[in-house]
């Protein structure tokens, strides 16, 4: 029977628990033990797919086409866990699944409540998590989204107290994420904040095994420490100091050096060998000495959030790792060039472009100008999924002369339909979990950027989207504009376009796919890390 590690949050909101929870999954992967993560998100959306990014920031998907919470993205990014649709849990799924068995009769005319029928469900979920996996995971760790003293994630919790004590006690461990304000007059942290949200904890029945305090630049002093574990009853070397890092890949080092790992596994009575992070601490120290530099426009239209296009962001950092360069990423607003102003004066600095993905026609056409400065200008470009859209969009404009060419998204009227609808994407009107998701099998055209880039004739890459290339176009655009489509998906006899390139070009490749979300730092997405390869190379030769 596997172990499983609990991540709780207090104080504030957004203090780290997702990190935590992936820098420990890192930490207990590296003393060989196997591990699964899963995020318990109390909002009553049964998953955030139709949320705005402003709202929540991306949406990470799951090769099983879970559209899930980004903090599965930091739990790609740091272990090697199995993320499925059992990864991810919203009040909302909790409820509607009650709900459906309470339709069912399944509950045999009881009155159904939160106690024990909901707290029930969520246990389910819990167990399901580690249930069939083959080989049988060691160690379960689940992250509590929402804060301690929330109304939101009451039920999360009350399920946690019920799990601890239908386990043997040495089956479990709670860490619980804490702020520790800093009072410049005072010049020292408080831990009052702490010391209210763990009695806020044990009210609810649940007692911290660690305690993780986020300091901000402040380092937590041994006074401080001490002062922690008397008033929270907690062991003091449990008492983690949580520096703000960068890169946030140096954090699992920095929780190694104060025994984070040792601490759970003596929690839990584990034995494992000693840790093996030596690949990992390579990968840092180069992070921090680059012999390159570039910059990188990524051409959007949610780039006011900081985590709307998170995993495109690490993306570009991991292929900045395999180039030796930092690269310096700047987010532009694509609404910026639907106005006067050229798209050259902007853009004329940057040594490579990305297009990134979205939906809705705001900021289409700035879009659509922006590939014209990037195909016109010979500059290295990386089209994700709406971004590989305006690529051919722009062509069917500008190459094959159709004005009006566009997508049936933006103009369901349009002439030139370029882009249209899916065919089973016709009739459907839920928004929710509808969409083309998850991973697809990609032939690649031997030969092409894209096929050497991977090394391999077949790939695999997630998807989230309604709208296609349309294929009636295919043969005017290759013949006219010498678009080469890399990279085919066969079903039904017919052949969606995945990848597209321009051989005439340093880099100019757009993806139907999301290959940002299966990027990691140890092992860069092959397509981001040719075009910084292509990024660094232009600016080599402008210099």
């Amino acid at each position: 029977m596997p172990k499983y590690v609990f991540v709780t949050g207090g104080v504030v909101s957004s203090v780290g628990k997702g990190i935590v929870a992936a820098s420990l999954g890192l930490l207990l992967e590296s003393r060989g033990l196997r591990v699964a993560m899963m995020k318990l998100d109390p909002y009553i959306n049964v998953d955030p797919g139709t949320m705005n990014p402003y709202e929540h920031g991306e949406v990470f998907v799951t090769d099983d086409g879970a559209e899930t919470d980004l903090d599965l993205g930091h739990y790609q990014r740091f272990t090697q866990a199995r993320l499925t649709q059992k990864s991810n849990v919203t009040t909302g799924g909790i409820y509607n699944a009650v709900i459906q068995k309470e339709r069912r009769g399944e509950y045999l005319g009881k009155t159904v409540q939160v106690i024990p029928h909901i707290t029930d469900e969520i246990k389910n979920r819990i167990r399901m998590l580690t249930a069939e996996e083959e080989p049988e995971p060691d160690v379960a760790i689940v992250e509590i989204g929402g804060t301690v003293g929330d109304i939101e994630s009451l039920p999360f919790l009350e399920a946690i107290r019920q799990f601890q004590i239908e386990v043997k006690p040495s089956d479990t461990c709670t860490i619980h994420v804490t702020l520790l304000p800093y009072i410049e007059a005072a010049g020292e942290l408080k831990t009052k904040p702490t010391q209210h949200s763990v009695r806020a904890l044990r009210d609810i029945g649940i007692a911290p095994d660690v305690i993780i305090c986020r300091t901000g630049t402040v380092t937590l002093r041994e006074d401080e420490r001490r002062k922690i574990a008397m008033f929270c009853n907690v062991r003091e070397e449990a008492i983690i100091s949580a520096e703000d890092m960068a890169p946030i890949y140096a954090i699992p080092l920095n929780f190694q050096k104060q025994r984070l790992d040792s601490t759970v596994l003596g929690v839990l009575n584990v034995e494992a060998q000693k840790d093996d992070l030596a690949e990992w601490r390579g990968m840092v120290e180069k992070i921090g000495n680059p012999a390159h530099e570039l910059r990188v426009a990524a051409v959007g239209k949610y780039v006011s959030h900081d985590d709307a296009y998170k995993s495109i962001q690490e993306a570009l950092g991991h292929a900045g790792i395999a180039n030796d360069t930092r690269v310096v990423l700047e987010w532009i607003d694509s609404e910026r060039f639907e106005g006067p102003q050229d798209p050259a004066e902007g853009l004329a600095c940057y040594d490579g472009i990305l297009i990134c993905p979205g939906f809705g026609k705001r900021g289409v056409e700035g879009k659509i100008r922006t590939m014209r400065y990037v195909r016109e200008n010979k500059v290295p470009f990386l089209g994700i999924c709406l971004g590989m859209q305006m690529a051919v969009i722009e062509l069917a404009r500008n190459v094959l002369g159709l004005p009006n060419a566009n997508s049936t998204e933006f103009n369901p009227e349009t002439p030139d339909p370029v882009i249209s609808l899916l065919s089973e994407q016709r009739g459907v009107r839920d928004m929710g979990g509808t969409m083309r998701l998850g991973a697809y099998r990609c032939d690649l055209a031997p030969g092409t950027r894209a096929q050497q880039a991977y090394g391999a004739d077949v790939v695999y890459e997630r998807h989230r989207h309604r709208y296609e290339f349309n294929n009636e176009y295919r043969e005017r655009l290759e013949k006219e504009a010498g678009l080469v489509v890399s990279g085919v998906h066969h079903r039904d006899g017919t052949h969606l376009a995945e990848i597209i390139e321009l051989p005439d070009h340093p880099w100019f490749c757009g993806v139907q796919f999301h290959p940002e979300f299966t990027s990691m730092p140890l092992k860069p997405q092959p397509l981001f890390r040719e075009f910084i390869r292509a990024a660094l190379a232009h600016r080599n030769a402008r210099d």
